[in-house]
């Protein structure tokens, strides 16, 4: 799921409903449907849960039901829990995964045209940055404005994507795009300044909000280019 471009707390999210047969709907689970290699593992998992599920009750039948020494049950039990701590441990091992992701990728490469990356660390999402969807409500600051109006490049936050409902999705929209009230809008940025986009509403509050943080990120940057002239002296 994370070689798909999928963030890794949704991969394991969704690979997880998909073991245990949770069936959970989210809009995750609608790209993932809409995905041929996504669909297909999810598919493969459920196949793998339910045959899981078989072969432990099974397995505890056979230990617990069929032995008649109290020895012969202790011993069952024993390989259990061995068999399932190990199986955790291999779950949890740091090693593991990336001997699996390596070997994921390869065959990734391999046999499909899928381009394999991580688009967590392609887009940097540490140091407080990261990717959300805003609803552009009627009486929100960026409602009935277009991008150049709402200035937010300057703020350190990008407008990814705009999804318009009856309409289309629109990719890196220009400054004359206006948004309009339902519109559910990708940003890329500082969660502190997305966070602070969220509350905003048509009042004057939200025009001193916007020269704060504009204000924000012309330090931010300053000291960046400061840092960077620095390291190379």
């Amino acid at each position: 799921m994370i070689h798909t471009g999928l963030s890794a707390e949704s991969a394991k999210f969704q690979a997880r409903s998909a073991y245990t047969g949770a069936g959970l709907s989210t809009k995750e689970t609608e790209l993932i449907m809409n995905h041929p290699v996504r669909r297909k593992i999810v598919y493969n998992l459920m196949l793998i849960g339910n045959a899981g599920i078989v072969t432990v009750m099974s397995s505890l039948i056979l230990t617990f039901v069929l032995p008649e020494t109290t020895a012969s049950r202790l011993y069952g039990l024993l390989i259990i829990v061995v068999g399932l701590t190990g199986l955790w441990f291999a779950i949890r091992s740091n090693w593991v995964d990336r001997g699996l992701s390596r070997m994921i990728s390869s065959m990734l490469r391999r046999y499909t045209d899928l381009q394999v990356q991580d688009f967590e660390a392609v887009l940097h999402l540490k140091n407080d940055y990261k990717i959300s969807e805003a609803n552009v409500d009627s009486d929100g600051w960026m409602c009935n404005r277009t991008l150049q109006e709402l200035n937010l490049r300057e703020e350190g936050i990008t407008i990814l994507g705009v999804y318009r409902k009856g309409d289309d999705y629109y990719g890196s929209p220009a400054g004359p795009f206006k948004l309009v009230s339902g519109d559910v809008v990708t940003i890329y940025g500082k969660a502190s300044g997305i966070k602070s986009l969220y509350k905003r509403k048509k009042d004057f509050y939200a025009h001193l909000e916007h020269e704060r943080a504009v204000a924000k990120e012309e330090e931010r940057r300053k000291a960046e280019i400061e840092k960077a002239e620095a390291e190379e002296e």
